[in-house]
């Protein structure tokens, strides 16, 4: 709303007003208001749930092997990130951005599942909250709906970069005149860095352009549904999912923007996509939003993000991934997401495979795998054998294991971005 005001007083030549043309700077504006919004409303919130006497009644790590007893401590803070995310977006954003808009609804959708599901648990008093099938429905849907939009809207374009070899041997790229719809992606270790998924059905002559539109869409369902439940069950410790979320978000803001200027993009052998430097601003927004909850959400947290957050978290980077073609550096980025997932897949099917035949079998101590880092022995389940029993030989406190996975973190989203260079 903003931006509009001061694009209109520019007309005017007051001074200052051009300054909101700059993505730069309404990017850091946005950083700061969210990371301001975040603290000032976050203490609000904090008080108006103790208050109303809202806190964690069952968790699997209610009270750490070091004795902080977190029963009674605020859930739902998503809320706070969401609020603190959308209000800069909403008052710096340029809002005709279809990518942008494509974000707010998100946002707004996928925490609005995990609302609910954080509805249920606390006020309904049932600590299954909502049904797992009904959050797979809710984001395949969402997941469907940003698949069909890239697809469909005409704003959703790119300009596909092509490698021009030179006579003295040295290689420029260059961008095709066009803006056009493409299937094709950003993929690491190739020499052009870009998959087309049309080739997947080549087979289909005339159809394949149709057919690889319909595998894109797939991709998009597959990464945001992934990415969404990676995400809320990274959300286990105290600061773990903001400040892995926050490290991811610095990546994606820098993929979004290297792909909306043609010189950068063009540097790293990557497509042009105009319209995604409105990312940035939403991104900063985040960041900003994420690092003003970790003021309460760092050990020993005073508020917990619960589903509401963590959710909508995963849905925003998954989403925000495809929407940048960049979903296939997902696994890489996101890597901390997908080894907790992994971890919970392992160890829930192993026991389902054991069990029918008698035995009680589990591969890690604990899961999400964060979890089996602080797991005392006394806590692992007497009639159960396991696997790694002996892995980690150590437990952990919870601060320096949230600190190392953001470490972790941090050397994955260096690679991502590395990655595009090494071909």
């Amino acid at each position: 709303m903003l931006y509009y005001l001061f694009r209109a007083l520019e007309s005017f030549d007051i001074p200052g007003s051009a300054m909101w043309n700059y993505i730069s700077f309404r990017s850091l504006l946005a950083l700061m208001l969210g990371l301001l919004i975040s603290m000032w409303f976050g203490e609000h919130f904090i008080k108006y749930m103790r208050h109303r006497n809202i806190g964690e009644t069952a968790r699997d790590s209610s009270i750490d092997p070091f004795g902080v007893n977190k029963i009674g401590v605020p859930s739902m803070g998503g809320v706070i990130i969401i609020v603190a995310t959308l209000v800069p977006v909403l008052l710096l954003g340029r809002l005709r951005n279809i990518y942008l808009l494509l974000m707010i609804l998100t946002t707004l959708w996928y925490g609005g599942i995990g609302f609910l599901d954080d509805y249920i648990k606390i006020f309904r008093k049932n600590k299954e909250g909502l049904a797992g099938r009904w959050k797979i429905v809710g984001q395949v849907l969402m997941g469907l709906f940003v698949g069909l939009t890239l697809y469909l809207s005409p704003d959703a374009v790119i300009r596909e970069n092509i490698e021009h070899q030179r006579h003295n041997d040295t290689t420029e790229i260059v961008y095709k005149s066009e803006a056009v719809k493409s299937t094709k992606t950003t993929i690491p270790f190739v020499k052009n860095n870009n998959f087309d998924y049309a080739t997947l059905s080549a087979w289909a002559g005339e159809h394949a352009q149709g057919i690889g539109w319909g595998i894109f869409v797939l991709m998009v369902i597959l990464v945001t549904t992934a990415v969404s439940n990676g995400a809320n069950l990274n959300d286990g410790m105290d600061g773990m999912a903001a400040g892995n979320s926050a490290i991811i978000c610095v990546a994606l803001g820098i993929l979004a923007y290297v792909s909306s200027h043609i010189e950068y993009a063009s540097y790293l052998n990557i497509m042009y996509i105009p319209g995604t430097q409105e990312l940035v601003v939403f991104i900063c927004a985040l960041i900003g939003a994420l690092i003003g909850f970790l003021w309460y959400n760092a050990y020993p947290a005073q508020v917990f993000m619960g589903d509401t957050g963590s959710l909508a978290i995963g849905g925003i980077i998954g989403v925000l991934a495809c929407i940048i073609h960049k979903e296939l550096l997902v696994p890489i980025l996101c890597g901390i997401f997908l080894f907790e997932s992994v971890s919970v897949i392992i160890q829930t099917q192993v026991f389902k495979i054991y069990k029918r035949k008698g035995r009680r079998v589990r591969v890690f101590r604990s899961t999400p795998i964060h979890d089996a880092f602080r797991r005392l022995d006394s806590q692992l389940d007497p009639t159960s054998e396991y696997i790694f029993r002996g892995w980690p030989k150590r437990v952990q406190h919870e601060s320096k294991i949230t600190v190392r996975f953001w470490i972790t973190t941090v050397l994955l989203a260096a690679l991502t971005i590395i990655t595009l260079k090494i071909r």
